[in-house]
């Protein structure tokens, strides 16, 4: 490889000798001068004048690009550092280049962060420090702005059919909703809010940021309690591009009967306790203790009459065990014995029972009455 000497260009020095670039490859234009020369003019660090960090007030994110980032700060000093650190360029020729960053607190908005740079460039080492002030602009990102608003894109309503929901069953529909919510926004999801919860006398009615995360919630509602969802589209406006904005109404309609009703599905065979009803209505049978399902699926519903719940249910002697069909109990209201069916989960040495007494008569009903079906 062929050596060349040339002299500087500005000062008429004669420059040491550098090793030609390979074939094809350009010479930097900065190869020719001195190395005072080059000198005169470099910068080992490109910074900027001014960095302005724009933060939420509300929420704590920081803007940067064109979107609002969640950084989970406890004060923004890190902030600052990592926005100087970003807007920071050494010098390509540079190497061995080390550096800090140490900031100064002036007020609660202002920051000087003093920058310290070394590095070797022709062999020469080279170091630079220099001074950038930080502004924090406290201001609120649009998620703030829009919960502050009040906006929603869709309306999640627990209702029940042909009853009202229970306040357990209300409740535990809010907690669904707010985990699944929650789950969201841990995930980074910032489209992700309830703007509000109303509890009503039919039921909760819950406002959810997106269409999206509206059905999500009702979607969970159904798989805990079953039943159907029913969905209610109203236009409100058209976005920037012409397209129909929707706002969704989702109706997560409880099955009629749940766990601990008591009905009769009048197929012949007597009351049933229902144990579940999610995807087909499952339950016992209470003249015999026979598992009982509907053939109805999720969404339809058994003819059948409503007799009461275990909450109706009262706690009555047991005269006499007659045989394995049958055993006599003072009825709860009137005391007189009566001889009643027995069900197989009716055991002979208690001297007491839970029963129910409807127009359908009395009947006795296991001692774990209420099932748990959570984690059907």
């Amino acid at each position: 490889m062929s050596e060349s000497r040339d002299f500087c260009p500005r000062c008429g020095d004669p420059v040491p000798e550098r090793t030609e670039p390979l074939p094809g490859m350009p010479r930097e234009r900065d190869d020719v001068v001195c190395d005072s020369c080059y000198f005169e003019d470099f910068d080992l660090v490109d910074a900027p004048d001014k960095v302005q960090v724009h933060v939420c007030a509300q929420c704590g994110a920081v803007h940067r690009g064109n979107r609002w980032v969640d950084v989970g700060a406890r004060d923004y000093t890190d902030i600052a550092i990592e926005e100087v650190s970003n807007s920071l360029g050494v010098h390509l020729n540079a190497e061995e280049v080390s550096w800090g960053v140490e900031p100064e607190q002036v007020d609660e908005n202002n920051i000087r962060m003093h920058c310290h740079f070394s590095g070797i460039v022709r062999g020469t080492p080279v170091d630079e420090s220099i001074v950038v002030p930080v502004s924090i602009s406290r201001e609120t990102c649009k998620r703030c702005g829009r919960i502050a608003g009040g906006y929603f894109a869709s309306l999640v309503q627990v209702r029940a059919d042909d009853r009202t929901p229970t306040k357990r069953e209300a409740e535990e529909a809010i907690e669904i909703a707010e985990s699944y919510i929650a789950e969201r926004e841990e995930k980074g999801d910032r489209d992700a809010f309830i703007s509000s919860i109303k509890r009503t006398p039919n039921g909760p009615n819950i406002k959810i940021s997106t269409n999206k995360m509206g059905s999500g919630v009702a979607k969970q509602i159904r798989e805990r309690f079953g039943g159907t969802i029913e969905e209610h589209p109203t236009l409100v406006t058209e976005d920037g591009d012409g397209n129909e904005v929707y706002r969704v109404t989702f109706v997560a309609r409880l099955p009629r009967y749940t766990a601990g009703d008591i009905i009769d599905p009048e197929d012949g065979d007597g009351p049933v306790l229902v144990r579940s009803n999610r995807g087909r209505l499952k339950g016992i049978r209470l003249a015999t203790g026979d598992d009982y399902e509907s053939e109805f699926e999720d969404g339809e519903r058994p003819e059948a009459e409503h007799l009461g719940s275990t909450d109706d249910a009262e706690e009555t002697t047991v005269v006499t065990v007659e045989d394995e069909y049958a055993v006599q109990v003072l009825d709860p209201e009137t005391y007189e014995a009566k001889t009643i069916p027995r069900p197989d989960y009716f055991d002979p040495d208690d001297a007491m029972v839970p029963v129910l007494k409807s127009q359908s008569g009395v009947h006795i009903l296991p001692d774990d009455a209420v099932e748990d079906d959570t984690d059907e």
